[in-house]
């Protein structure tokens, strides 16, 4: 039997499925991942005590030489091994809860073909696609992190000097939605240089990770959390 090569142009889970992606509507296909493996979410507040002394005799902290700055890592191996930097895309640790995000639950560390957030920002941007890629999202989604991040700025009156960055599109300036006073409240606002106020995030990028928000993981993750009964055995 011959088949076609034009079946095989599709990537991913798609593949094969040219003549479904035809009856598809835009908003599925923004809505749609690259793989099929979703990410998973270790959450500690549920974790026994015995269980994490078991994590602590199974990988013990050990001292060993990491990168401390940008020019210590850009030359380094890829994939990055030092999976504990902030900056890896292997996992998110959510540092409000605690909660571990495997992004890809199915790969290993040197299975992965981006490892390294610091490393796509140095080209200079990219599409919500491909961002949606690299850290197991879809298009959707990543577009409501970016609005919600342009908005924090908004309300801290930095976005001008942000403009030159923004692609405002063929109809003027983006309209961002008013953040409430709870997204307000969740930001430190401290006096910065010549007066200008900046903010930090107060630890808090469950918009981000979507690993203890519960509408976000209903919405968009689904995380599943991983079964840690294994250990009872042990």
């Amino acid at each position: 039997m011959e088949i076609k090569e034009s079946n095989l142009t599709t990537e991913g889970a798609t593949a094969l499925n040219q003549e479904q992606d035809e009856e598809i509507t835009r908003e599925q296909r923004r809505s749609r991942r690259k793989r099929d493996v979703r990410a998973r979410t270790i959450s500690v507040k549920r974790m026994t005590k015995r269980e994490l002394e078991i994590g602590r005799l199974l990988y013990p902290e050990t001292d060993y030489w990491k990168p401390r700055s940008r020019t210590d890592c850009i030359d380094g191996p890829r994939p990055c091994p030092f999976v504990s930097c902030k900056h890896h895309l292997y996992i998110d640790v959510s540092p409000r809860t605690g909660a571990i995000k495997l992004n890809f639950p199915d790969l290993e560390v040197w299975e992965m073909n981006e490892s390294c957030a610091l490393d796509v920002a140095d080209r200079g941007g990219t599409t919500l696609e491909d961002v949606g890629a690299i850290m197991n999202l879809t298009r959707e989604r990543i577009r409501q992190v970016e609005v919600k991040a342009l908005a924090k700025m908004e309300a801290l009156n930095d976005m001008e000097a942000l403009r030159d960055y923004v692609d405002e599109g063929p109809v003027g300036r983006r309209r961002l939605p008013k953040l409430t006073d709870d997204e307000l409240r969740g930001m430190k606002v401290k006096p910065g240089r010549g007066g200008k106020v900046t903010a930090e995030n107060d630890g808090d990028y469950s918009d981000v990770d979507g690993d203890d928000d519960d509408s976000d993981a209903e919405i968009e993750d689904n995380d599943r959390a991983v079964d840690l009964s294994e250990f009872d055995s042990m």
